[in-house]
């Protein structure tokens, strides 16, 4: 997930910077984020002060728990912080889904069997 979006915002004349979980000082660098895009695969890695006032906050994490899914934000301290967030379930993994499925088909046009 990290280096396909961060190439894509790359694209788009966005300043990236790609952490993982043993980033040093990674709360600073989060902090600083306008965009937050966490996909690490922990439950609730990334908490409430960890985000940017008015930042956005999009989770594509999905962690199955006990009580159900859950995202690599936790969301309800975040979204008291962040402008906007994505739940999970329900935020990204529709359109991931949607976009899985468009590529394959694709895919398969591209080896010239439809």
């Amino acid at each position: 997930m990290g280096k396909p979006t961060a190439t894509l915002l790359l694209h788009e004349s966005c300043t990236v910077t790609v952490c993982h979980s043993k980033t040093n000082h990674l709360n600073d660098i989060t902090k600083s984020a306008d965009i937050l895009i966490a996909a690490i695969g922990k439950v609730k890695f990334v908490t409430a002060d960890m985000i940017k006032p008015g930042a956005v906050v999009i989770d594509v994490g999905v962690n199955r728990t006990p009580d159900g899914l859950v995202g690599d934000v936790d969301f309800v301290p975040a979204k008291e912080v962040a402008s906007h967030i994505s739940p999970v379930p329900g935020g990204v993994g529709p359109m991931t889904i949607a976009m899985l499925m468009h590529n394959t088909l694709l895919a398969y046009k591209l080896r010239g069997r439809a």
